[in-house]
């Protein structure tokens, strides 16, 4: 019997810029902190593979700006990490911050998979953004990655934003594709009311994204993704065959992992926890010998079930449906947002999948089918997603 895969997800918070959208645990003044922190996470590791945790399938450096380690920064992380043979080691890399150098001593150390944030190729729509990259360097980085070796190569961009016309996106896409990535993210423009995005948006000197928008470009990023040969495996994701994002697709499967580093999250049958916020938290609770865990919640079986229904409708996969909700099922195809892809004998119930309508009401479909009893619970309705939101965001880790 194979073992269940197992990931490690490391985050790194150190960043050159801050971009106006993001809310991640991201610091622009911390550098100086990057060999003490290294430090903490390679003893975080060591202490917690010494309990007996079994040997990663997958791993995950994200951030913040992974690409500001250096090779032998990333080699000792990757070293302290007890790894099956194949397993998918990744990194998220700005464009601007990694070089032909840099990228052979990623691959030297370890890592087999890159992950570019593009987000745009239009200099209007990255200044839009707040990104600092040139459009130029993401070709250059793309070729020092194959040139180094890698084995698969990711793409992401980001969709929707103030100013962006219909051809500023079809030229990104077009502009990716060009690229030949084995996978490429697209995420719709989510925005948090504490970013300065959020703050502008607020004010009322940046317009919001526009629903409509977001789902006629989409649609457009489909339609072209498919053709190249990219199909969607996750509502925002598309792959080559047997490209999926295997620490994704641990994270949709409600998989186990390890968090390492400050805000991560981690999780072991039914139990969440995060790690302190800052780097220095982190830094110092390591060096005492405490555990950096800030908190904890456990899921209830009811909990699990929900969560693990609304992540696998996400899958072009599918999901199965439990009797209660047949009849709301059968509503939702014949008005084109589901379809039906067989039956599932575990829960005497039908398998569906989304459409691409579907795809982008994703969030109110969940909801209804849960509301409905999807997964054999009729009526209970906490926690459940909000309808009628697209269902577009990126996955947080």
């Amino acid at each position: 019997m194979q073992p269940s895969p197992f990931g490690v997800y490391v985050h790194v918070p150190f960043c050159v810029h801050r971009c106006d959208y993001c809310d991640f645990a991201t610091w622009t003044d911390r550098d100086h902190l990057i060999d003490a922190y290294v430090d903490a996470c390679v003893t975080d590791l060591e202490r917690q593979f010494a309990t007996g945790l079994e040997a990663a399938s997958t791993v995950f450096f994200g951030g913040g700006t992974p690409s500001l380690l250096e090779p032998s920064a990333l080699a000792r992380i990757i070293g302290a990490i007890s790894t099956v043979a194949d397993a998918e080691i990744t990194i998220e890399c700005n464009p601007d911050s990694v070089d032909p150098g840099k990228l052979d001593g990623y691959r030297a150390a370890g890592a087999n998979r890159v992950s570019l944030g593009v987000q745009s190729l239009v200099p209007s729509v990255l200044a839009g953004l707040g990104r600092t990259h040139d459009p130029d360097n993401v070709v250059k980085a793309v070729d020092g990655a194959r040139t180094a070796g890698f084995e698969r190569l990711n793409v992401d961009v980001i969709f929707g934003s103030a100013g962006e016309t219909l051809a500023d996106w079809r030229a990104t896409v077009d502009g990716v594709i060009g690229l030949e990535p084995d996978h490429i993210s697209a995420y719709a423009l989510t925005v948090v009311p504490s970013t300065p995005l959020g703050r502008h948006i607020a004010a009322g000197t940046t317009p919001p994204p526009d629903d409509d928008d977001q789902a006629s470009k989409y649609e457009l990023a489909d339609a072209a993704f498919t053709a190249a040969g990219l199909e969607w495996y996750e509502i925002s994701n598309w792959a080559r065959l047997g490209e999926a994002c295997r620490h994704n697709l641990l994270y949709w499967d409600q998989g186990d992992y390890l968090a390492i580093g400050c805000a991560a999250h981690g999780h072991r049958a039914g139990e969440r926890w995060w790690n302190v916020r800052t780097p220095e938290q982190y830094i110092g609770a390591v060096a005492a010998g405490h555990s950096p865990r800030a908190g904890t919640e456990h899921l209830d079986a009811a909990t699990r079930a929900e969560e693990a229904f609304g992540l696998r409708l996400r899958m072009s996969s599918g999901v199965a449906v439990a009797p209660p909700a047949h009849e709301t099922a059968a509503e939702l195809a014949e008005g084109g947002i589901l379809e039906l892809v067989g039956t599932d004998d575990a829960v005497g119930g039908v398998r569906v999948r989304l459409t691409l309508t579907g795809r982008l009401l994703g969030d109110d479909v969940t909801a209804r089918l849960l509301l409905a009893g999807a997964v054999g619970r009729a009526g209970r309705g906490d926690g459940l997603p909000t309808p009628g939101r697209l269902a577009l965001g990126r996955l947080e880790c």
